[in-house]
């Protein structure tokens, strides 16, 4: 399929941005849905984020979960603060670092979690429910290898 343009920037280029269009908006439509779904829990995105990763990870230190939620130093920082304040987490002094903290989800937080997660993974498996097993398979492989690539 050709973008509908006289303009061109090469073939490759040219599908390249096709394929990150059709990408991007299956990620935004997928995105809109569970963040409606999340909010139906009272959280917003970035701290069902957070929750998530300190559930399935363990208690993990700032740095850490800002790398694993892909987020900003900033803006985790007031996730965390918010977070805090509900009582969904608390923080714990690092015996390695006394200027560190870890963060600790509470057992608040493990409900929220665990109240949200599995209708989580049932929706997404209706996201994906039109790929056969070996489609799932071939599209982990190919995002894997763009995101490994970058």
């Amino acid at each position: 399929m050709k973008i509908k343009t006289d303009k061109t920037y090469g073939d490759f280029a040219d599908s390249a941005m096709r394929t990150w269009i059709q990408i991007f908006r299956a990620f935004n439509k997928i995105r809109a849905k569970e963040t409606l779904y999340i909010q139906s829990f009272g959280l917003t995105i970035n701290q069902f984020q957070v929750l998530e990763v300190l559930y399935h990870r363990g208690d993990l230190n700032v740095g850490a979960i800002t790398k694993l939620t892909m987020s900003t130093p900033g803006n985790i920082t007031v996730v965390i603060k918010n977070l805090k304040r509900d009582g969904y987490i608390v923080s714990i002094p690092d015996e390695h670092d006394k200027r560190a903290s870890i963060l600790s989800i509470t057992p608040k937080g493990k409900e929220v979690i665990e109240q949200l997660f599995p209708g989580h993974a049932k929706n997404f498996e209706s996201y994906f429910k039109m790929f056969d097993e070996n489609e799932m398979e071939t599209l982990y492989t190919l995002a894997r290898k763009l995101h490994k690539s970058q």
